[in-house]
């Protein structure tokens, strides 16, 4: 019912969607290399093979028939609407003639003469060069968009809006539009003119400042955390959307950015300021507020342990052969466990020093204590509980030919 609903507008223009080359005879447009990849069988090694399923009511996808014209470039739009695609909604990627979405170039590594980046975050793709500078290009973006369930775009706030292309302006030929703006900083305010980049956002956020050695320099996460959580706060908001509209009918315009994204996911340390008006610092991997919760160095890596509980903190105890810690007065609580933090961390640092890794993770193996090593990408993928959870997809790609990315739709697969 709710696919058929979402559906609806668009079916009536599919064949404008499925050809949008052929309708730049002005060469205002012209088709880039695919974006997509084609999954096929025969993955290995744990990957999962993109076979398709036998067709039938239970292997409809969630959006199928859902439409979305893709405006975004960089990270996190084309995240989200890459996510949007894994759920079965046909994407069209607007690009710009010749170039391209800026991480086309962003390498090395090149899987042919294909970015990795740029392909880590753009498949179920297809890919159309338009002159938005060019009034025959504006004129075939509105027909897209007529054609659209879903308008995404991350420009700075009113540059869309001075082509004609902005939310009002397509609002008048696709009332049903659900129109999504991804930017720096908001639509509104000081500064929203500014360029908005995952590192930025995260300095000026204060993910940075908490981020890092405790007497260390801030540091910048090992992903652009800001920019994906920003593309998963965007996938969501335009499901809702979609949602929103299945039960009013009408369209809508949603606003997501960086700055604001990752100031809500500051989460507990911005309540311990706002409420308790305790500035935050930099932990490392410790925890601010449980103890004990972070990496400690073995003999020749690193294992991560963490006690959320007084029971999980015996526990560790006894599988580090340190009983009369765990009696110790001063460790009792969680909360002495904090104050009393070096003293503590001291004593384990020791006894975790004293054997290799892997002997660690049998001693924790069943004991019901959160535990594991600190992995490279070897390790990640070679992971036996990473192989089973099937979080590679191998694909066809049309030049790039055999590739491989990280994936998660698998959590919606029937069973």
């Amino acid at each position: 019912m709710l696919r058929a609903g979402l559906g609806r507008r668009s079916r009536c223009c599919g064949g404008l969607w499925r050809s949008p080359c052929p309708a730049a005879a002005s060469g205002s447009a012209r088709a880039l290399s695919a974006a997509s990849a084609s999954p096929s069988p025969g993955s290995g090694g744990g990957a999962r093979s993109g076979d398709a399923p036998p067709a039938g009511a239970s292997n409809v996808k969630p959006l199928d028939g859902v439409k979305i014209l893709d405006l975004t470039r960089i990270l996190a739009g084309p995240f989200a609407t890459m996510n949007l695609g894994d759920l079965g909604a046909e994407v069209i990627k607007v690009e710009r003639p010749g170039a391209g979405d800026d991480t086309r170039a962003w390498g090395p590594p090149f899987a042919g003469t294909e970015s990795v980046y740029f392909l880590s975050v753009n498949r179920n793709k297809k890919s159309i060069a338009i002159n938005m500078k060019d009034s025959k290009g504006v004129k075939l973006i509105k027909e897209l968009a007529a054609a659209s369930d879903v308008f995404v775009e991350n420009f700075v706030p009113g540059k869309l809006a001075e082509m004609g292309l902005g939310y009002e302006d397509i609002k008048k030929i696709a009332p049903h539009i659900v129109y999504c703006s991804i930017t720096g900083y908001g639509q509104t305010g000081p500064v929203v003119q500014r360029g908005g980049y995952d590192s930025i956002a995260a300095a000026v956020s204060g993910l940075m400042h908490i981020t890092g050695h405790e007497d260390g320099e801030p540091v910048r996460a090992g992903v652009a955390m800001t920019d994906l959580a920003t593309g998963l706060y965007t996938y969501g908001a335009i499901m809702a959307g979609l949602l929103q509209r299945y039960k009013t009918g009408k369209g809508l315009h949603i606003d997501c950015n960086l700055l604001s994204t990752q100031v809500a996911c500051l989460t507990h340390v911005a309540a311990n300021y706002l409420n308790c008006k305790i500035e935050a610092k930099r932990w490392g991997t410790a925890h601010g507020s449980i103890v004990p919760y972070q990496a400690f160095k073995t003999k020749d890596g690193y294992i991560v342990v963490g006690a959320g509980n007084d029971h999980q903190f015996v526990t560790v105890c006894k599988i580090l052969n340190l009983p009369e810690v765990s009696k110790d007065s001063r460790y009792k609580t969680n909360t002495l466990r904090v104050q009393n933090r070096k003293e503590l961390i001291d004593i384990l640092s020791t006894r975790f020093s004293e054997k290799a890794t892997t002997e660690w993770l049998q001693l924790f193996e069943g004991h019901g204590v959160p535990y594991g090593p600190i992995n490279n990408m070897q390790q990640v993928f070679s992971d036996p509980q990473v192989l089973h959870n099937g979080l590679v997809m191998e694909m066809n790609h049309p030049t790039a030919g055999r590739i491989a990315v990280p994936e998660l739709i698998s959590i919606l697969r029937s069973p």
